[in-house]
């Protein structure tokens, strides 16, 4: 009863911050989906970090994971999954795992979520974490590199890339769907800009949306050609 009680303590104070989080990071700039509002309320963002950054859980920044990895910043999941404009009954692609944050926010607004992670630990960690809090069942993932997508599933309603390339991957254009949107950081190692692309008619019109800083896309040889 005693260890129930604290954990109850715990998890009312970790409530708290998340309401400070989305009230002062989010709703105060321009996020304005409640679907996407309602989901960073819910999902415990301390439980995909290690134990000694639960304390930093909710501030306005990323922060370091596994294997050189880093958890976004709240402002920017949220941002990037508000671009996207989606419904619950569409199918999107997640490109870049990581801790596996990103994937309960969208599994909070969507029946089914694909996910591809190129590390297999991260990948495996990211599961376990997903199951625990409830979200297993709504959430496949590939552990391969994500440069060719996830070709069985296509086509996709929306992708969101969580790490920076130089240009979109051909896969990815090919398995998003008509009027599809596509989410991702161009650019170099120190200078980025997210960059949102709607597949109009077979092709890609992209607009500029904000600077980022991102970790580098890691693509397969041959599609680096």
């Amino acid at each position: 009863m005693i260890i129930s009680k604290k954990m109850t303590s715990s998890e009312s104070y970790y409530e708290g911050k998340r309401r400070q989080m989305v009230k002062t990071q989010l709703v105060s700039r321009d996020i304005v989906d409640e679907k996407v509002i309602r989901a960073m309320e819910k999902v415990p963002r301390h439980r995909f970090l290690p134990a000694e950054l639960w304390n930093r859980a909710y501030e306005d920044i990323p922060l370091p994971i596994e294997e050189g990895q880093t958890i976004s910043q709240p402002y920017i999941v949220a941002y990037m999954i508000q671009a996207l404009s989606l419904k619950r009954e569409d199918k999107i692609l997640e490109l870049g795992t990581g801790s596996g944050y990103q994937t309960a926010i969208l599994a909070e607004i969507l029946e089914k979520i694909y996910t591809i992670e190129i590390r297999p630990q991260l990948a495996n960690k990211a599961m376990t974490r997903l199951s625990e809090l409830g979200y297993g069942n709504r959430v496949k993932i590939r552990i391969v590199n994500g440069s060719s997508g996830f070709e069985e599933e296509a086509p996709f309603n929306g992708i969101i890339v969580t790490a920076a390339t130089f240009d979109i991957p051909k896969p990815l254009v090919e398995q998003l769907a008509e009027n599809g949107k596509i989410i991702i950081p161009i650019g170099s190692t120190d200078q980025q800009t997210l960059v949102r692309a709607t597949k109009i008619k077979g092709n890609l019109i992209e607009e500029e949306l904000l600077k980022c800083i991102f970790v580098p896309f890691v693509r397969t040889e041959h599609n680096n050609n």
